[in-house]
């Protein structure tokens, strides 16, 4: 089997430091009660975009950080005016997260930088590592908020707040942002060649099927809608049970009737109901108040339509059987795209010529590189995830598997650049470096 990188001169992946600064940055937000919880936007994340810098200042690489928290790192001698081959992916978790979810494909990438950099090798695309703020929106309710920022696809994000109402400038002005200069954050128009996400898979269809890489053709779509739902607080003792309006039991209805969207009806993917709190949380009062998510995702336009579609009707319907007012509002919407056919193939070639399976499959999580792929064409690797777990602590891959994957992304990142044009005839532009 040929070593990552051997036939253009590249030492490859060192494995133990990539394995080691895993291990190294799952310590930032480890949490007692197991996991990691680092969200986004959150002095831990700050903290884990500190220890990069760390890593990559020893390394001899150049970083900066723009004002929506992104992290950029970047060769010490890169040409000014070469177009841009974008590597990384965000660092961010949800509560209780794994250490792997995104974190992984930001240390890869810098490992895949290191090698291009200890080899001299001249590049004609040049390879830049991003670490995306706040992917998952687990704090601040807008995933996606750094590479929608650097897209220019902000829209209402500016507005976005975490559960207690603590907007997002306020994050940004007390970590590494600047929130009156996001603009400042967008890259122009033809700034990306393109973009390389390397993830775990999250599922359990490469583990099952026992194949190393996976090759991600298409992304979902997901529309988050949050809901409110008013009924009247009312003494658990003395009001008759057909005289309540309570808001608890309007809340269980939307939740059985989200998951009916998907499990019985089959209108979308999935659909699910992941947070829910009720006002006053008293144990001898009736809930006066609500507050739930529902989540669809499909790779179908047309069934995520639908399926936001259903849970506003499922609203409806709740609202009339109990009396309560149900509100469902739209919080976020991103939409499923088809990852880049070409780089597709590169990603594939690149696996057969480290002996490596692969196989083509959707991804049902979303990514920061369905948004990227509004400005740039983009590509996906996967890795296997041990028994399809992710969001959770028990969330892990296999050290071997993991140094495939960065192995991988390396040969990606080499044969996108030889033949010289083969990304141009990717991307279709010649565009140039930002900084």
């Amino acid at each position: 089997m040929m070593a990552a990188g051997e036939r253009h001169g590249v030492a490859g992946v060192d494995r133990a430091r990539l394995l080691d600064c895993l291990e190294r940055l799952a310590r930032i937000g480890a949490d007692p009660a197991g996991g990691v919880t680092r969200l986004g936007l959150s002095a831990e994340e700050g903290r884990a975009r500190a220890f990069l810098r760390e890593i990559c200042r020893e390394a001899g690489l150049v970083t900066w950080t723009d004002a929506a928290a992104n992290l950029f790192v970047t060769r010490p001698d890169r040409a000014a005016g070469h177009p841009v081959l974008l590597i990384g992916s965000h660092v961010d978790t949800v509560v209780q997260g794994g250490r792997l979810d995104g974190a992984y494909g930001v240390v890869a990438a810098i490992e895949v930088l290191r090698a291009c950099t200890a080899s001299e090798l001249r590049l004609p695309y040049e390879p830049v590592v991003v670490a995306f703020s706040n992917e998952e929106g687990a704090l601040v309710q807008y995933p996606f908020w750094g590479s929608r920022a650097m897209c220019g696809l902000l829209e209402g994000g500016t507005r976005a707040r975490d559960r207690t109402g603590r907007s997002v400038r306020a994050y940004l002005a007390e970590g590494d942002g600047d929130p009156d200069r996001l603009a400042e954050a967008v890259w122009e128009p033809g700034s990306i060649a393109a973009f390389l996400e390397l993830h775990i898979e999250q599922g359990p269809v490469l583990e099952r099927r026992g194949v190393p890489i996976g090759v991600v053709a298409g992304i979902v779509g997901r529309t988050i809608l949050e809901i409110e739902v008013l009924g009247q607080a009312q003494h658990a003792g003395t009001t008759p049970m057909q005289e309540r309006r309570d808001a608890l039991v309007a809340a269980a209805e939307v939740v059985l009737g989200v998951r009916r969207i998907a499990a019985g009806l089959d209108v979308c993917s999935t659909a699910t109901v992941g947070y829910l709190e009720a006002a006053p949380n008293s144990t001898n009062t009736v809930p006066g108040t609500a507050r739930l998510t529902a989540e669809v995702r499909d790779t179908d336009p047309l069934r995520l339509a639908r399926g936001e579609a259903a849970v506003r009707a499922v609203c409806e319907r709740a609202g009339r059987a109990t009396g309560c007012r149900v509100v469902p509002r739209v919080a976020m919407r991103s939409r499923p795209v088809e990852t880049d056919t070409a780089i597709q193939q590169v990603i594939a070639e690149a696996a057969d010529e480290l002996g490596l399976a692969h196989l083509a499959m959707p991804s049902g999580a979303g990514h920061d590189a369905q948004i990227v792929q509004a400005v740039a064409p983009v590509g996906m690797i996967f890795v296997p995830s041990t028994a399809g777990v992710s969001h959770a602590p028990a969330e892990d891959t296999p050290a071997e598997a993991l140094a495939q994957g960065a192995d991988v992304l390396l040969r990606t990142v080499l044969r996108l650049n030889h033949p010289p044009d083969r990304l141009s005839r990717v991307s279709g532009t010649e565009p140039a470096l930002r900084r």
